[in-house]
């Protein structure tokens, strides 16, 4: 029986406290940062990498192994070393602070696991099977990035540029449910595909809100 409910957590600004500083630890640390979090590294090595994120102010780096206290603050932790032994103390700390925590190494002894997610812009579609076949969910995760093109990101953006000017002009909860679904319906996808698609101006905007309104 799958134990997660899916949900997406705001992570802007929030301290995520990472154990371990090697490949795992670097692409736990990807989301996080896409995310804007403040990210800890608590590891006495760490890859090239995250060297340089380091470097460049991107995370902060503790060179040293994990000691009890370590999570203090933390929103989130990851227990991303390779010692059975140091993560499961990383995990009892965690769920003892009532911190959201994963274990790399056993996702059963986790609060919370990290699906596979592809991007495109404000579009994310996130793939799991709850730890039951990762290989699966990376051939899944290859389907759906040839379905969803670089396109979509365009397309999310033209829709929720439209969004906000929708519900900044129209005072109607009704109109505006209608409005939305129309642009749904439009062939926005076909033509950025074809490369004929052009952003409207606040003009244009402000003429298809009046042409439709009059419709409804």
């Amino acid at each position: 029986m799958d134990r997660y409910t899916p949900i997406y957590v705001n992570t802007s600004g929030k301290m995520c406290c990472i154990i371990g500083g090697g490949r795992v630890a670097a692409r736990k640390i990807k989301g996080l940062l896409h995310a804007e979090a403040h990210i800890k590294v608590i590891s006495p090595d760490i890859t090239a990498e995250l060297k340089q994120l380091h470097q460049d102010s991107r995370l902060e780096w503790i060179d040293r192994s994990y000691r009890k206290g370590d999570l203090r603050g933390a929103f989130l932790v990851y227990a991303a070393t390779n010692q059975v032994e140091v993560n499961a103390a990383v995990v009892q700390e965690a769920m003892k602070d009532g911190i959201l925590v994963n274990d790399a190494i056993s996702s059963y002894n986790s609060s919370f696991i990290t699906p596979s997610v592809v991007r495109r812009g404000r579009l994310s579609i996130a793939i799991s099977t709850a730890g039951a076949g990762p290989a699966a969910a990376a051939e899944i995760r290859a389907v759906l990035e040839e379905q969803f093109g670089d396109e979509y990101e365009t397309y999310i953006e033209f829709l929720h540029q439209m969004r906000g000017q929708v519900k900044a002009r129209v005072s109607s909860s009704h109109q505006r449910s209608i409005l939305l679904r129309q642009l749904t319906e439009m062939n926005v996808l076909e033509d950025i595909r074809s490369g004929q698609f052009r952003w409207w101006t606040e003009e244009q905007i402000g003429e298809w809100i009046s042409r439709n309104q009059e419709e409804i």
